[in-house]
C-alpha cells in the first residue's frame, strides 16, 4: 500500500469516526427540531420559551416536516427539562402515541409541557404560531 492509499485510508476512517452534530429541523419559531428516537423528537427552547412556543414548533414540524394529518394527537412524551440534544438547554420531547403507563389527559383543557401525557391535536398547536399580532411579531427579522 502506497503512503498516499494509506494516508487517504486513514482519513476516510477518521471522518467517519468523528461525530456530526444532529442536523436540527428548524420551526417557524425558530426552535430546533431534533430527533431523540423512534418516533420521538426534541423541541429545543431559545431563551424566554413558553408552553405556546413548543407546541408551535412541534405542529410546525409535524405539518411541514412529516405531513402529519391536522386532526392526530401530539403528545409530550416528556415534560420540559434538560435537552439531550443540546446540553445546557431546556427542551420538550414530543411523539405521536401515549408513553407507557401514562393516564391520558386528552380531555384536558390547560395548556401544558411539563407532564408526559399532556396533547393537543396538531391544528390546535399549530394555531400557537399565529397569534402573535402583525407588526408585533418577536421571531421575524
Amino acid at each position: 500500500m502506497t503512503c498516499k492509499r494509506l494516508w487517504l485510508s486513514g482519513m476516510l476512517a477518521f471522518a467517519l469516526a468523528v461525530p456530526l452534530p444532529a442536523s436540527a429541523w428548524r420551526a417557524i419559531n425558530r426552535n430546533e427540531v431534533l430527533p431523540v428516537s423512534e418516533g420521538v423528537w426534541e423541541v429545543i427552547a431559545r431563551s424566554r420559551s413558553g408552553a405556546q412556543d413548543y407546541w408551535c414548533s412541534i405542529a410546525d414540524f409535524a405539518i411541514r416536516q412529516l405531513r402529519a394529518p391536522v386532526n392526530q394527537r401530539i403528545y409530550v412524551w416528556r415534560g420540559e427539562g434538560p435537552s439531550v440534544n443540546r446540553p445546557g438547554r431546556k427542551a420538550v420531547q414530543f411523539a405521536f402515541g401515549l408513553p407507557p403507563g401514562v393516564p391520558d389527559r386528552s380531555s384536558s383543557l390547560s395548556l401544558n409541557v411539563r407532564e408526559a401525557g399532556d396533547n393537543l391535536r396538531v391544528t390546535a398547536a399549530q394555531t400557537y404560531c399565529y397569534d402573535r399580532l402583525p407588526g408585533r411579531d418577536r421571531w421575524l427579522p
